[in-house]
């Protein structure tokens, strides 16, 4: 399973070439399943997020069959992304009192109280920038449920970051996907979009080290 889930991170491209051959159009409700699991439940982070939309772009650009069109799977893949984390914020929600209602030790109140605290003044931002983290994208929504971030407040961000997402992966991978030296090299380009999204995160861990320091 390891094995295969490489496999799949590092030849994204093919495995795609090879889903579109067998599925035809029913691999817009595949890609759609897959982006609302990977930002909707909480437990499935490990799903191919940036770099899915890259090569999903890089694919509808040269796509002679005309099966897949890079302003539909804009539009599919961003209410996919936009849907999964009204989902994870209402599961957060949903479980987060409960949870934290003083029967289990670890999960004491005042952890809640701190975050609702925090979505209550950064609440938009961190919704915002987490789109473009792998993990963390995942995972704010969530916390956002349990934080009790206002509503209204959340479906703004979530819209705004889930479109600009998928929108810049898609079009980035159409526009720059198939240029020969990302084409040879696709699987290291995969990952290099997952270590240069990890950066926004480094900086502000190095920048409240040093603040604390």
């Amino acid at each position: 399973m390891l094995a295969w889930f490489i496999d799949l991170v590092l030849h994204l491209d093919r495995h795609l070439v090879e889903l579109l051959a067998h599925f035809g159009v029913w691999l817009y409700p595949i890609l759609f399943a897959v982006i609302f699991c990977e930002t909707g439940l909480v437990v499935t982070p490990f799903l191919p997020g940036d770099s899915l939309l890259f090569a999903c772009g890089a694919l509808a650009a040269v796509d002679t069959t005309g099966t897949l069109s890079a302003p539909v799977l804009t539009v599919v893949l961003a209410l996919a992304a936009v849907l999964g984390n009204v989902s994870n914020y209402g599961i957060g929600r949903f479980i987060g009192p409960p949870a934290f209602s003083g029967r289990y030790r670890l999960l004491k109140v005042e952890y809640l109280r701190q975050t609702e605290a925090f979505f209550e003044r950064y609440g938009g931002f961190a919704v915002l920038v987490s789109r473009f983290l792998p993990i963390l994208r995942t995972c704010a929504p969530f916390v956002a449920g349990v934080g009790r971030m206002p509503w209204a407040r959340f479906l703004g961000y979530n819209l705004v970051g889930g479109i600009l997402w998928v929108t810049v992966f898609i079009w980035g991978g159409y526009l720059f996907g198939n240029i020969p030296f990302v084409k040879a090299n696709f699987g290291l380009v995969t990952l290099s979009i997952v270590a240069v999204s990890l950066v926004p995160l480094v900086i502000a861990v190095w920048r409240r080290r040093g603040a604390g320091s």
